[in-house]
């Protein structure tokens, strides 16, 4: 696994606009219309510029699976982020659109513990290099790193065939919120807690 630098980030957003382009939560976010797949390119550069300065963000080595890891106790608003999310409003969820995308966040942050924890927002494997073993292998080092940091991690998933995967790599669900799809939303503690 490596630290993902600026010139690895075309990348990194292809991987993730192919990895989600069909993901129930993700198409809830973004507008719906025949700028869709620039929409959801849009949203995985937004969560790069946030991961990248209030988190990390990884690859593995053979550059074919990638993660977006957010430090939210880290996160501050500056010029850049209320640009950040001035860009992400009018670019990708639409004007309309923020008021339900803001309440379907604070609904799920009214499920995050208030102590430190790394939240895992986007995990995604070239869809060619599909079950391969590839993302697992990047999960576990990203589970590895969360351990290093004495941090839980949480995360939401509306692919229910997403469910089995994380629970193999001991993550259990904590809840489910009604979105008009299932958002499960699992975590994943330390394991000295």
């Amino acid at each position: 696994m490596q630290r993902v630098n600026v010139a690895q980030k075309s990348k990194v957003l292809d991987i993730l606009t192919k990895s989600f382009e069909g993901n129930p939560s993700v198409n809830h976010v973004v507008k719906q219309d025949d700028k869709r797949l620039q929409r959801i390119r849009t949203l995985m550069d937004y969560s790069f510029k946030v991961c990248r300065a209030f988190g990390e963000v990884w690859m593995s080595d053979d550059e074919q699976a990638c993660a977006l890891v957010l430090h939210p106790d880290k996160k501050r608003f500056t010029l850049n982020t209320i640009a950040w999310d001035l860009q992400l409003c009018f670019s990708c969820i639409g004007p309309t659109r923020v008021s339900i995308v803001l309440n379907r966040e604070s609904a799920i942050k009214a499920f995050h513990p208030k102590e430190p924890f790394s939240y895992l927002w986007f995990i995604g494997v070239n869809p060619s290099a599909q079950h391969q073993g590839i993302g697992s292998n990047l999960l576990k080092e990203v589970i590895q790193q969360s351990e290093t940091l004495k941090r839980s991690i949480f995360l939401e998933t509306s692919v229910e065939g997403n469910v089995v995967w994380y629970q193999k790599h001991g993550f259990e669900i904590y809840n489910t919120l009604d979105m008009g799809y299932t958002l499960n939303m699992l975590r994943r503690m330390p394991k000295n807690s």
